[in-house]
C-alpha cells in the first residue's frame, strides 16, 4: 500500500473553512493503533507577480488527552479577544474602505482619507 493510500485510509472526517486566502482544514485522523487524533491546517495561497501561485501550510497535531486543555485555553483566549475588542472586524485587510494612517508634517499620524480634515485643537 503506498503513501497516498494510507493517507487516505486515515482520514475519518473533515470539515472546511474558507476565509479570504485563508483556508482551514479540521481533520480526524487514525493511528495505527485505532485511535483518532485531531489535525487543523492553516493554507494561505500567495500570489506571484507572474500569476503562478503556492500555498503555505502549517498544521496543528491534537490529540485526546490534550483536548480538554486545549479547549479551554481555546475558549478563553477567544473570549478575552471578544471582551476587549467585540465581534467586529477591525483590521485592514478585511475593511475595504480602510484608509492607511500617515504621519504628518509634526510625526501625529494622520488618515489618507480627505473627508474631514479637522484638527479637533483649532476648535
Amino acid at each position: 500500500m503506498g503513501d497516498k493510500d494510507l493517507m487516505d485510509q486515515e482520514e475519518i472526517y473533515s470539515k472546511v473553512l474558507r476565509a479570504g486566502r485563508r483556508t482551514y482544514f479540521f481533520d480526524v485522523r487514525s493511528t495505527k493503533a485505532g485511535d483518532y487524533y485531531l489535525t487543523l491546517t492553516e493554507s494561505k495561497k500567495f500570489t506571484h507577480e507572474d500569476g503562478s501561485f503556492h500555498y503555505k501550510k502549517h498544521k496543528i497535531y491534537l490529540y485526546k488527552e490534550d483536548f480538554q486543555s486545549f479547549r479551554e485555553i481555546m475558549s478563553e483566549m477567544m473570549d478575552y479577544i471578544i471582551e476587549e475588542k467585540g465581534l467586529e472586524v477591525i483590521s485592514e485587510r478585511h475593511q475595504k474602505d480602510f484608509k492607511k494612517e500617515e504621519p504628518s508634517e509634526n510625526g501625529e499620524m494622520k488618515s489618507t482619507d480627505n473627508f474631514t480634515d479637522v484638527d479637533f485643537d483649532d476648535i
